[in-house]
């Protein structure tokens, strides 16, 4: 256990998911019955309608298509801001159930609950060394409040409630979350912003990447909302456009 890395599954969507968007779209229009629409939709590529769509920024049609990640290796302090995203579903473990208890038998040297150590304090030996101290010292202190509520009766999930108070943000999580794709696209645009925080932007733009496999034309130019207009950040603008279009769009 210790430090860990960022890691991102698609473990689910909704099956062609493009077709699925068409089917809702033009349900709206059409005066088909819905087997015979269905038909239609099926025979046809859908790819040129879909891109319509989105250009029209009609997109009620796309909430029809949905993503369930399980992601793991990220902070608590991550997943605090993924949460903020109120319309998803969310499925998180839990510190209560699961113990975070060393399974060392040495108490001298336990071994850590898995965490994340931001950038910026792993290059710096100094600041890294602090860092895992502390990580140590929570353990150990963890696992004394474990012992002592045990001694007096608490156990289970009793005791990890009350222990789990002097774990840090860095403690690593792992969740799961489904979100249809106009959640996903908004989540992008706020999450894949370089004025985002560091860890939810990579577990944002891995999300994308993943979800631009499985449907290109629904989130061609999903991502930071200055891809297709000016910096909505004005004055606290990054000042890196330019780079962050070429990364992006690097198909256009």
């Amino acid at each position: 256990m210790g430090r860990c890395n960022l890691k991102v599954l698609l473990l689910k969507h909704t099956p062609a998911p493009e077709e699925t968007v068409a089917m809702a779209a033009k349900l709206c229009y059409s005066p088909s019955d819905i087997e015979s629409l269905k038909e239609k939709i099926e025979d046809k590529d859908q790819a040129l309608f879909v891109q319509r769509l989105m250009k029209m920024g009609h997109l009620s049609p796309i909430e029809h298509a949905s993503f369930t990640f399980a992601i793991e290796g990220i902070s608590r302090a991550c997943s605090h801001q993924l949460v903020r995203h109120r319309l998803a579903s969310y499925s998180q473990q839990s510190q209560r159930y699961v113990s975070e208890r060393s399974a060392a038998k040495d108490d001298k040297n336990p071994c850590v609950f898995d965490y994340v150590i931001p950038p910026s304090i792993e290059g710096d030996g100094e600041a890294r060394k602090a860092f895992e101290e502390f990580m140590r010292q929570s353990q150990g202190v963890y696992d004394l409040l474990q012992k002592r509520l045990n001694e007096i009766g608490i156990k289970g999930e009793a005791a990890n409630q009350d222990a789990r108070f002097v774990l840090p943000n860095a403690a690593e999580t792992k969740i799961i979350v489904t979100m249809n794709a106009r959640e996903l696209l908004h989540f992008f645009r706020q999450r894949c912003c370089n004025r985002a925080q560091w860890e939810i932007r990579a577990m944002a733009e891995e999300m994308l990447r993943i979800a631009k496999e499985i449907s290109p034309i629904i989130f061609k130019y999903a991502g930071p909302p200055c891809l297709k207009h000016p910096c909505p950040e004005g004055e606290y603008s990054c000042g890196r456009i330019n780079e962050v279009r070429k990364r992006y769009l690097v198909q256009e």
